[in-house]
């Protein structure tokens, strides 16, 4: 499928979406990027990219997206962490994909791509997930995704092309936001959670970028789902160890056995919510780290795509490498 219209790229402001605006922009796609009305479009203004500002819980501020010929539409716009709950995840996370899945409908756009998230599997229950495993979310953020998902796969049956991501843990270059930030700059974790044998499944944000583009070409992509997960799955402590090595930290060594990381997560997380803010430590994520976490990739590899950092370790050291040029 060839997409020579506007590319839209909802969630643009924000981590992930501001990679994939990038990495479109330097392909010489005409992108339209949204997300909520803001001052500062600079980022936007030196790719050369037109932002309009909207917000998914206010309808009438999305039909103007679709103006000038919309051909493809990128879903990332959403509120992503584990301490808001449902009904303050909903108005975006599930009515506002309905909303815009509506639009998208409408207008005949040729693909719509929708950036989901892994949580919608829940717990882990000893084996690795493959898009064909039961969705069971167990915290309201996995609710929320799961439910937008659901809105997608009625949309595909009324027609819409549409393909559905699942990207988990992911990290990299200008991450401030979830488990990922951990790996993506300095920060003051002193302690491994539990043993810190736990396996992760992580992958960088210019992946994603990458790799959801990648399917949107792809005509037998439609009415799938994809996860996006790297080829390894590191310890959380081997993690840590090497997200200090490349940010120039102390690597942790005491272990915090998981009730006292509750404990505190619970602490943290109500002097957070006296102060409007999102805790660093939320209190379900931390459910996460009683078992592995890891995530089956082999539909998106047998689909052709190649990852840019399929092997954690070596994106590091990447990561590294950018740190030490972005602080010279």
């Amino acid at each position: 499928m060839d997409f020579d219209g506007i590319t839209l790229v909802t969630g643009a402001a924000g981590f992930m979406g501001s990679h994939l605006v990038e990495y479109l922009a330097a392909k010489g796609v005409k992108v339209r990027a949204t997300a909520r009305p803001r001052k500062d479009t600079s980022f936007f203004d030196r790719l050369g990219v037109e932002y309009i500002g909207a917000d998914l819980t206010r309808p009438e501020t999305l039909p103007p997206l679709f103006k000038g010929g919309v051909d493809r539409i990128f879903h990332l716009g959403a509120i992503c962490n584990f301490s808001t709950p449902y009904e303050n995840l909903y108005p975006t996370n599930v009515l506002g994909v309905d909303r815009l899945t509506k639009l998208a409908l409408e207008a005949k756009v040729k693909r719509y791509v929708h950036v989901g998230s892994t949580s919608v599997y829940g717990y882990y229950k000893g084996t690795p997930f493959r898009e064909d495993s039961v969705r069971d979310p167990k915290d309201s953020y996995g609710r929320s995704k799961r439910d937008g998902e659901d809105v997608v796969w009625k949309r595909i049956n009324e027609g819409l092309p549409a393909v559905i991501t699942r990207p988990c843990t992911v990290y990299g270059p200008r991450c401030n936001d979830g488990a990922g930030k951990a790996f993506s700059r300095p920060t003051a974790i002193t302690a491994i959670p539990g043993s810190g044998k736990q396996l992760l499944s992580n992958i960088r944000a210019e992946d994603v970028a990458a790799a959801v583009e990648y399917l949107s070409l792809r005509d037998d992509a439609v009415g799938q789902a994809y996860n996006l997960a790297e080829d390894t799955y590191p310890s959380i402590e081997e993690a840590l160890a090497l997200a200090a090595d490349a940010f120039g930290t102390k690597p942790a060594s005491l272990h915090l056995p998981l009730w006292l990381v509750k404990v505190a997560a619970r602490v943290d997380g109500f002097l957070s919510a006296r102060k409007g803010k999102i805790p660093d430590l939320e209190y379900d994520a931390v459910k996460y780290l009683y078992n592995d976490y890891v995530v089956d990739n082999t539909k998106i590899k047998k689909a052709g795509y190649t990852f840019i950092y399929p092997d954690f370790r070596e994106s590091m050291r990447q990561m590294k490498e950018w740190y030490r040029s972005q602080n010279k």
